[in-house]
């Protein structure tokens, strides 16, 4: 294959992850999250945050996808910006692996040059917050982006200095059980500026709602996007990948 051939099909690829899947799972948050938080079941809460999540993959890395392609196009190489992060063991690998151009320049510009690790702990974790504070500015000047920022730092401090040895000793199936919750939870805090719905999606989460666990509503959605949310979860993953390299050496 050619590179101006890579190009078009990787283009083409992320083209069909915006329009096939990120703008289809997006309807399905769309529709939720504009539902008044006091009437979330936990079930319809949950189906709406898993839309949410893949949406904003399938968005982000779709038009990596495009950048890289059309880069290839014209003869340029641009690097990887995701390396699938939803199969991420932790938070610490889920942002080596989550929009790597944005956490690159964060940790060359500003970490290092802020001494990094290098200078004890209380400037490590003063770095850390530093770094986490311009990236909620990054996103947006919204106190959920503030609050995002500070739960994400919160958590790899947490991971740097207690739980990364537990972590690794874990079986993957809980590594990757625990990161998906606590992306998908960082997520919900992302979604909405308005702090009081936030707060109130959250606790909808939690089972805390009116509503109770689930609904008629939640039951209809998750019913008529199970093959939708299905693929889209599948499409997150490397497996497809994989797939293709088998068969590959198999022809």
């Amino acid at each position: 294959m050619t590179i101006f051939a890579y190009g078009v099909q990787r283009f083409s690829i992320g083209l069909a992850k915006k329009v096939l899947i990120a703008n289809q799972v997006g309807d399905i948050w769309s529709e939720i999250s504009v539902m008044s938080t006091d009437n979330l079941s936990t079930l319809t809460a949950w189906v709406g945050i898993l839309a949410f999540t893949l949406q904003i993959y399938f968005d982000f890395s779709g038009y990596s996808d495009m950048a890289i392609g059309l880069g290839r196009m014209f003869g340029f190489h641009f690097l990887e910006n995701f390396e699938h992060p939803y199969e991420s063991k932790s938070i610490t690998e889920f942002w080596r692996r989550w929009h790597i151009s944005m956490g690159t320049w964060f940790r060359e510009y500003v970490y290092i040059p802020l001494g990094g690790n290098r200078k004890g702990k209380l400037k490590w974790l003063r770095n850390i917050f530093i770094v986490w504070f311009l990236t909620d500015l990054w996103h947006g000047a919204s106190w959920n982006f503030v609050l995002w920022g500070l739960y994400y730092g919160l958590i790899l401090v947490i991971e740097k200095l207690i739980l990364g040895k537990v972590l690794k000793k874990l079986p993957a199936v809980f590594t990757h059980i625990y990161t998906l919750v606590l992306v998908m939870l960082g997520w919900a805090i992302f979604s909405y500026a308005d702090m009081p719905d936030g707060m109130g999606y959250l606790s909808a989460l939690f089972g805390l709602g009116s509503e109770g666990m689930w609904d008629s509503t939640g039951i209809y959605l998750l019913s008529t996007n199970a093959v939708l949310l299905i693929v889209a979860c599948v499409g997150s993953t490397s497996l497809i990948q994989k797939l293709a390299k088998v068969k590959h050496l198999q022809t």
